[in-house]
């Protein structure tokens, strides 16, 4: 049923992977002497407290949206609780793969400069927090496999 807790689960774990669409993976970066923000749409220069994009992550992006899309799919495929269960696993794994090509492509952009912990955006762990969101929704779709075993036997 699209009632239960595991669809809130997989819905904030969607709105938390768009929300890298909004939030930087780093900002107030000094490179090559610009003030630079990064995102997952890609680098952006601070001109006169105007962001100006100066590079842009097409792919990254494309595959944000993809990867955004995926638990809200699942929502729907609640007549079929281990398809949902194995497509949600199947996120995870390329969450992990994701969150290292989008850290190589920070690491990249800054470079021999040392990231901070004032200059890491709020995006840099959305992916944790969705990937525990998505773990959270298949502990709730094994519990309801459970009960409605359970049940079964009952009959």
């Amino acid at each position: 049923m699209l009632q239960r807790i595991q669809s809130i689960y997989l819905l904030f774990a969607s709105l938390v992977l768009f929300g890298l669409f909004i939030f930087p993976l780093a900002h107030g970066l000094f490179i090559d002497g610009k003030l630079v923000n990064i995102a997952v749409t890609g680098v952006s220069e601070n001109v006169n407290g105007v962001d100006k994009p100066v590079q842009s992550f097409v792919a990254l992006s494309i595959i944000t949206a993809i990867v955004g899309l995926i638990p809200l799919a699942v929502i729907f495929m609640y007549k079929n609780r281990k398809q949902q269960i194995a497509l949600i696993y199947s996120t995870i794994l390329v969450l992990i793969g994701y969150s290292f090509w989008m850290a190589q492509t920070v690491k990249k952009v800054v470079g021999p400069i040392t990231l901070e912990y004032k200059n890491m955006g709020i995006g840099l762990f959305l992916t944790s927090l969705s990937i525990i969101m998505l773990i959270f929704a298949v502990k709730a779709i094994q519990r309801d496999e459970k009960l409605v075993k359970s049940a079964d036997r009952l009959r």
